[in-house]
């Protein structure tokens, strides 16, 4: 399958650039320790259950969603902006069962066409983005009418005491420690604002017992365009 020709960033776009190099390699260590033990596995199975045709993945980190995709997907298009895991995706899209083409870019401005796709997958990545509504548009833009934005991610939390948390880390050390994550945005409320239908979405912690982190809250859900 030829890969898809990257359409330059419109006027006023921001620099196709990320660089995290430590959070890299932390990330691609804990990620699949997470994975294997900290039932990440298992909501990565849930995201993607049932989707079919064209499917873009923004910040698709090291590929760990490649494997779990079903066959009825015809195609993954996974933009990775951050160098070392744009490679490890590479590597773990040559081992899916279903065609994966991994680009750089941002998800700010994605190399395609409007309409180009069935789905969008958001997976832990609107807390790390530079603006949560153009990363949406852009969403809305390349799906089809009718097609579905999946998401899984990180939220504020619904006590006032952690999300005080939330935001403190927020304005402060969180984002420099870890890639940029914010842990206190609102992606439900985002994506109903960016023109989205909420189909069906749940809350939860993860993890579900132990002590509640500030990445805790989370909510994964299905909305269509």
């Amino acid at each position: 399958m030829t890969p898809p020709v990257p359409t330059p960033p419109r006027p006023g776009s921001p620099a196709p650039r990320v660089h995290h190099p430590l959070f890299a390699r932390f990330y691609a260590r804990v990620s699949v320790s997470a994975d294997e033990r900290g039932g990440l596995g298992a909501l990565r199975e849930e995201l993607l259950s049932g989707l079919t045709g064209r499917v873009i993945e923004i910040g698709a980190g090291n590929g760990l969603n490649f494997a779990r995709y079903p066959a009825g997907v015809t195609e993954v298009v996974a933009i990775e902006p951050e160098a070392r895991l744009r490679r490890l995706a590479e590597e773990a899209g040559r081992r899916a069962a279903v065609p994966v083409t991994v680009l750089p870019g941002m998800a700010e401005a994605l190399p395609a066409e409007g309409g180009a796709f069935d789905a969008a997958v958001a997976s832990l990545v609107l807390c790390t983005v530079r603006s949560v509504p153009e990363v949406l548009a852009e969403l809305r833009r390349v799906l089809r009418p009718g097609g579905e934005l999946r998401f899984f991610e990180h939220c504020v939390a619904g006590t006032p005491g952690l999300a005080r948390v939330q935001r403190g880390l927020d304005r402060t050390v969180w984002p420099l420690l870890f890639g940029g994550c914010h842990t206190s945005r609102a992606p439900l409320a985002a994506i109903e604002e960016a023109a989205f239908t909420l189909v069906s979405y749940r809350a939860f912690d993860l993890p579900e017992n132990g002590p509640r982190l500030p990445t805790s809250p989370c909510v994964l859900g299905l909305a269509r365009r």
